[in-house]
């Protein structure tokens, strides 16, 4: 019984080791990988375990060289395919990504894979690939706000009726009003903007789109309603209509403007939009920016941002939002009177 017992869990530990296609483990490689693991056996042994597992899970030889090359087809569903350096890596960067932008309640979701690239890595030391979780990390571009934080009957009733395609019941509290409302909610997408994650449904039985943000739902419960889909609905669309983003307007605008030379390097390797023209320096230094942008106020407040490093020179209405606002800041940090 022992015998069979060492074999199934070599038989596992060989599986987890062999990668997805198009990479592969070379059966020495796996030979000296088992025995890091405490599984001294032949060659010969790990080949034939091989030919036997491939009867029943999809695996592939290269038998073009010697010694023979593993891997599971590309296609297959499962984890146990063993993780690559890069794959690690990609793994522990968006884990620093995801954690300044999804709830916490999310990021536990995927606590599971997150660990296990961190283990992948922490396991290399003779390969020097050890510190590398401690050397990478994901920087936002801007402030970034910690996530509002979510309750997890809340973020799983959410996600439960998104896939369902059913209607909840919900006690969220009003930012307008400032007290808490129950309503009707039927699903139509989920949206995550910086630090806050929104549900977009319609109400009720009124068709008009709105959002509500997670962190404010109070209690959430499976409604007795039937649901209403919006068949024609795409949140992708509805944010380039600009429902995010504070739109003045639904029409673009031609932004021209003088900028420094440290903005136009990081214009021209990070675009404002895909239609942006940067001219050469004029003897001052300044570049002319030419581009097509929404006409929302999160792009003027990108601009705002850099201060006097950017002079707006149309469209007019931007210009004169922006001088208005630099007046109203002025007369805030004028020195007071002794």
């Amino acid at each position: 019984m022992a015998t069979q017992r060492d074999t199934l869990f070599r038989y596992l530990a060989m599986l987890q080791l062999i990668p997805r296609a198009p990479h592969y483990k070379a059966t020495t490689t796996l030979q000296d990988l088992l025995a890091e693991r405490g599984f001294n056996i032949e060659l010969r042994s790990i080949q034939r375990d091989l030919e036997r597992m491939s009867s029943h899970f999809p695996l592939l030889c290269n038998k073009d060289e010697r010694p023979y090359r593993w891997s599971f087809d590309p296609g297959f569903k499962s984890n146990l395919p063993a993780l690559d350096t890069a794959t690690a890596l990609t793994l522990v960067l968006a884990e620093e990504y995801l954690k300044g932008l999804l709830p916490q309640i999310a990021i536990d979701k995927l606590n599971p894979q997150f660990d296990g690239a961190r283990r992948f890595l922490d396991a290399l030391q003779e390969n020097g690939y050890a510190s590398w979780a401690r050397q990478v990390r994901a920087i936002p571009n801007g402030k970034a706000l910690l996530p509002a934080a979510i309750d997890p009957p809340v973020w799983q009733g959410v996600s439960d009726a998104l896939l369902e395609r059913s209607a909840i019941d919900v006690q969220y509290l009003s930012r307008q009003q400032g007290e808490v409302k129950t309503f009707t909610l039927h699903p139509q997408g989920l949206v995550v903007r910086h630090s806050v994650s929104y549900l977009v449904a319609t109400v009720n039985d009124y068709d008009d789109i709105r959002q509500f943000a997670l962190h404010r739902i109070r209690q959430l419960s499976p409604s007795k309603a039937v649901f209403r889909p919006q068949p024609e609905f795409s949140v992708e669309a509805y944010i380039a209509k600009g429902a995010f983003g504070y739109p003045l307007d639904q029409q673009q605008v031609e932004l021209l403007a003088k900028i420094d030379s440290n903005i136009a390097w990081l214009l021209a390797e990070t675009p404002i939009s895909s239609q942006q023209h940067l001219s050469a320096p004029d003897q001052d230094g300044w570049v002319t920016l030419t581009a097509t942008v929404p006409n929302d106020q999160q792009t003027q407040w990108w601009i705002m941002g850099f201060g006097a490093r950017i002079q707006v020179l149309a469209p007019s209405s931007w210009r004169e939002a922006i001088t208005e606002q630099a007046k109203q800041m002025l007369a805030m940090y004028e020195p007071a009177p002794s």
